[in-house]
């Protein structure tokens, strides 16, 4: 029974590859929803060997292809494979909405993440010269700044999922809310799977599932990617320190590092874990800054749709939240909310 089971996953998977392969490469399916698992060896948190995470899926097809929780490396810390590969996915969907959008020349759009009331709304900005650009060069400048548009949205898109589970947003019912607020491994995970993304996207040899499951095998080795016996007991040495509780963990340990000052997001590392050497990883947080190159520019607003918006318009002074210019007033705000309830964070 355990053979054949294996054998119908392993066909619905093929089935799942071929189908999307046949979708081109601007895919209209957006990402589904997935649910992350908090870091803590707590009940319903599965921690995987590096070799056992299945094939990625977009979208609904090949759903039982993949095989998500967490994942401990060495220089990467904590990894939580489902916040990677969702913020993998909504990459592509970005990349793909904004090229199409920018071929068009249409206005902008807006879009919502999974189980999200909150509406990320995009305005393209064109140079006077865009009407009489050849369709050729038109065409490679759209390519370009969608590689730079998307990972940056689905990025800070994200983010903004922190905060308002900072702010104390519900969104299901049933998750931790507050306490997966910025917890140690979510900023350098979500950052991990746009920049998987990206790799997978410009991978002309091979279609987006199989190219984002050979980056995300490749970069846990890289990053030297722990077998799950050998995780669940480096984090459970932490348990008092970072957390607490075995059901509904209450979390210590936060990282607010968003990559807001130095341009770089840096792995949270486990100390003095056996045979494993070198400093953290860092990844480069994405900029617009590449935009002015084509003239381009966009303005990029959330609104929030929360019952907590109020707070979250007196702690950003404003009652329009723009990315660029709220998120660092919004993190400060939280960090000096965790200092005063005493969780611990990078300083």
């Amino acid at each position: 029974m355990k053979k054949l089971a294996k054998s119908t996953v392993s066909l619905i998977c093929c089935i799942a590859a071929v189908l999307m392969a046949t979708a081109g490469s601007g895919c209209s399916i957006l990402p589904r929803a997935r649910i992350g698992s908090l870091a803590a060896p707590t009940v319903g948190t599965p921690f995987r060997d590096p070799d056992k995470l299945g094939t990625h899926s977009y979208g609904y097809l090949g759903v039982l292809c993949e095989r998500n929780g967490i994942v401990y490396t060495c220089r990467g810390g904590s990894i939580d494979i489902t916040h990677l590969r969702w913020n993998a996915d909504y990459t592509r969907s970005l990349i793909d909405r904004t090229r199409n959008t920018l071929m068009k020349k249409g206005s902008g759009f807006s879009f919502n993440l999974a189980f999200e009331t909150s509406t990320h709304r995009i305005q393209f900005h064109y140079p006077d010269d865009w009407d009489t650009l050849p369709n050729g060069q038109k065409a490679e400048i759209a390519e370009k700044a969608a590689f730079v548009i998307g990972p940056y949205l689905a990025y800070n898109a994200t983010m903004w999922h922190e905060f308002l589970t900072w702010f104390g947003t519900h969104f299901i019912g049933v998750e931790p809310e507050f306490n997966s607020a910025f917890a140690w491994e979510d900023s350098f995970s979500n950052l991990m799977g746009t920049h998987l993304a990206v790799r997978a996207m410009k991978d002309e040899k091979r279609t987006y599932n199989c190219a984002m499951t050979i980056a995300l095998n490749e970069e846990l080795a890289a990053l030297g990617a722990l077998p799950s016996k050998t995780a669940r007991r480096e984090i459970e040495k932490m348990r008092g320190l970072w957390y607490k509780g075995y059901f509904v963990p209450y979390t210590y340990r936060r990282s607010f590092d968003m990559g807001l000052d130095n341009g770089y997001v840096t792995a949270v590392l486990i100390p003095d874990v056996a045979g494993c050497v070198g400093d953290a990883a860092s990844y480069p947080i994405w900029t617009l800054d590449p935009l002015e190159e084509f003239g381009l520019s966009i303005t990029y607003e959330i609104k929030p749709n929360v019952w907590e918006q109020g707070k979250i318009f007196r702690a950003a002074g404003s009652d329009r939240i723009f990315p660029e210019t709220h998120f660092p007033i919004l993190l400060e705000f939280a960090r000096k909310e965790a200092a005063e309830k005493g969780l611990l964070f990078e300083e």
